[in-house]
């Protein structure tokens, strides 16, 4: 499976859960070890490893394994790495404490269209 279709998997499995701030960055241009990584927030530890676990979820859905997962029982920082995507699902504070959209500032942000849910209102 191509790099796009699974962050657009992980993305998808994310919102499931209600992630915050979701964020895709395309690092293919700016570092050798991964094409996206996507970044996420939980309002709470409990809802960090619920993001990661929805995600873990609907990778293995398609017969994908993580090369590692860390972060997952303290779910303060939960790092999920699929090779040419890596995930960062985090507790709210600790997303603004470390801020890698900053340090990665120099990564082209992808744009995607949020997904609607059958019989959900369309905004105007």
């Amino acid at each position: 499976m191509d790099a796009k279709k699974k962050y657009r998997l992980c993305a998808e499995a994310a919102e499931e859960k209600h992630a915050e701030n979701l964020v895709i960055l395309d690092v293919a241009e700016v570092t050798d070890f991964t094409q996206y990584f996507i970044i996420a927030s939980g309002a709470s530890d409990r809802q960090v490893q619920a993001i990661a676990d929805s995600i873990q979820d609907k990778m293995k859905e398609h017969k994908i394994l993580p090369v590692g997962i860390e972060g997952y029982n303290e779910g303060k920082w939960i790092l999920m790495d699929y090779d040419d995507v890596i995930i960062h699902v985090f507790y709210g504070p600790i997303r603004e404490l470390y801020d890698l959209e900053r340090l990665w500032h120099d990564a082209k942000k992808v744009r995607r269209r949020k997904t609607v849910k059958a019989g959900a209102n369309k905004a105007a």
